[in-house]
């Protein structure tokens, strides 16, 4: 039996493009439907140095940006979305969160059997750009958890704890030292990289090669 293609995608929640990417991958994989694959999400942060209380998320925005500009990416952002199925919004209030708790918990859930690590990828993706919520708070972590099967209780207290943290940023910094620089970055069967949320028909590319080379092996 062929062995399954592994997808490694480095990514960071509040990264719009990566929830774009996810998107696309899914339309890739969903045109090759007898393709085995094998999806692992890597950690990332585009934002290392925000507080863990997170910050206000159009006044953040307007910082990097400034604010009109910051409303004309937020426009565009949508309009792409849209077209992925993904309703971006940023409600009033929303948070700018740090998201290395949200990767304490990727980690764990790559980590647990019987948990879909992709599932709970796209909860947080969900919960930070469609719902306006903040992955930055512990609580708010351990209810999207208890969705994908795990327990909400032990992953509070472990998250309040900080355990794992230290693990998880020394993924980060491999991903930096391997040169991964932007998100999303796909590594396919451990030799192709792609870097951003790529169209189907590039990822498609890739996937073939890998398949091919597969069945004349």
């Amino acid at each position: 039996m062929t062995q399954p293609i592994a997808i490694q995608i480095v990514s960071d929640i509040v990264c719009p493009w990566c929830y774009i990417g996810k998107r696309r991958l899914e339309k890739a994989l969903a045109e090759r439907p007898g393709l085995a694959v094998e999806i692992t999400w890597f950690p990332y942060q585009l934002s290392p140095d925000m507080p863990r209380e997170g910050k206000d998320r159009a006044e953040h925005h307007a910082s990097i940006f400034g604010a009109e500009r910051a409303l004309q990416i937020r426009g565009k952002m949508q309009e792409l979305g849209a077209a992925e199925g993904i309703a971006f919004d940023t409600p009033p209030g929303a948070r700018a969160p740090n998201t290395l708790a949200a990767h304490v918990l990727m980690y764990w859930a790559s980590r647990s059997a019987g948990i879909d690590q992709n599932l709970l990828a796209e909860k947080l993706f969900h919960a930070h750009h469609v719902r306006g919520e903040d992955v930055g708070d512990p609580v708010v972590l351990a209810g999207i958890a208890s969705e994908v099967g795990m327990n909400a209780a032990e992953v509070l207290n472990a998250l309040r704890e900080g355990t794992d943290e230290d693990t998880v940023r020394d993924l980060i910094d491999q991903a930096r030292q391997a040169g991964v620089s932007g998100v999303p970055f796909f590594i396919f069967d451990g030799r192709y990289g792609l870097s951003g949320a790529q169209p189907p028909e590039a990822l498609l590319q890739v996937l073939d090669e890998i398949a091919a080379g597969a069945r004349t092996h």
